[in-house]
């Protein structure tokens, strides 16, 4: 089970500082996301604060960019790392979409298909001057009369797509060189729903089960009295328990009465980042990792067999800038103990 990271930091160079931390803990990847910042352009920066380890966007949005954009981009994050580039895309919701950024939100499964397709085709022609023509319901590319004059470094460069749905985690598994998923799974989740549809997927695609890697991203806290590590994650979970379409996600946890009690409390007018008194430590417990190294140590190895890399986040809703500083150290201080790295991962 390889061991990412998702580095936080109030500026770039504080995020760089820590994917550097990351990688001499044993990071395999550090990802960077796409909501407060460009995932692109967080990506240009730690692939250049980075010598060794893979940097990944988790996720950059699918559908903000034209489909060539994101081929271009792509592109030059590679070779700024030297090869090391993962390009992690997502469809985010429809509101975001249709009323933050003005896309047409259609049948999402569709769209990132061919938006998937497009960015490869890209890759494979861009050098040649030949046209490409593609048709589509969503993402029709229509290219004549464009070389790319600089050399490419990869036109296999891996995709990786965000799903948590039955029909999109389906596409992962067909299309995907990797699944990522949310801060918030459980190894049953994982094993009993996510699982079976990237197996079904992966069988549509005629791909062997080593074709992709299955990325569990998990809201991690380390502390030394578990119950600081715990609140600490409390407002992850609050945020997550907060949308109603995660009705499913938390009754399959038996959380159906918690879950209605951070809807009650974000009703009354709590913000979204700000319910983890709503939270019980029973959701925290279920669904993150949580607690003194030992515990957090526990609870990975409950994934190991039925992930193939898990991507660690230190908490960050409805804490201040120096609490998330201290969960980070502790986190890229366990990943050292974790991977056995000479590194100390210690951040300066």
């Amino acid at each position: 089970m390889r061991i990412t990271f998702g580095p936080w930091g109030e500026t770039l160079g504080e995020v760089a500082d820590a994917a550097r931390a990351a990688e001499d803990a044993g990071a395999e990847v550090v990802w960077v996301p796409e909501l407060h910042r460009s995932a692109t352009v967080g990506a240009a920066a730690l692939a250049q604060a980075t010598s060794t380890t893979g940097v990944g966007t988790a996720i950059a949005l699918a559908f903000t960019r034209s489909p060539m954009v994101t081929a271009l981009e792509a592109l030059d994050l590679d070779e700024l790392s030297g090869g090391r580039f993962v390009l992690g895309l997502g469809t985010g919701v429809q509101r975001l979409n249709e009323d933050w950024h003005h896309v047409t939100w259609g049948k999402p499964v569709t769209h990132l298909r061919e938006t998937v397709r497009n960015i490869r085709a890209f890759w494979a022609g861009c050098t040649s001057g030949e046209p490409i023509a593609l048709d589509g319901d969503h993402e029709p590319m229509q290219i004549r009369g464009y070389r790319r004059p600089y050399p490419v470094l990869r036109t296999d460069i891996p995709v990786y797509l965000a799903a948590m749905g039955p029909a999109m985690t389906r596409l992962a598994g067909e299309i995907g060189d990797g699944w990522i998923s949310h801060e918030l799974i459980s190894p049953d989740y994982l094993r009993d729903l996510i699982l079976p549809e990237l197996e079904a997927g992966l069988a549509r695609g005629d791909r062997p089960r080593d074709a992709l890697d299955v990325v569990t991203s998990a809201c991690c806290s380390v502390d030394a009295d578990p119950q600081v590590a715990r609140r600490r994650s409390a407002g992850m979970v609050g945020f997550y328990a907060s949308v109603r379409t995660y009705a499913d996600f938390f009754a399959f946890h038996d959380l159906a009465d918690e879950q209605a009690a951070v809807v009650e409390a974000f009703r009354a007018g709590r913000g979204a980042g700000d319910l983890a008194h709503a939270v019980a430590d029973r959701m925290v417990d279920a669904l993150t990792l949580s607690g003194t190294r030992d515990d957090v140590a526990e609870r990975l190895a409950a994934y190991d067999g039925i992930t193939d890399s898990i991507k660690l986040t230190p908490p960050t809703h409805g804490l201040s800038a120096a609490e998330t500083r201290a969960a980070q150290k502790e986190l890229i201080a366990l990943i050292a103990d974790l991977t056995g790295a000479s590194g100390t991962g210690a951040l300066r």
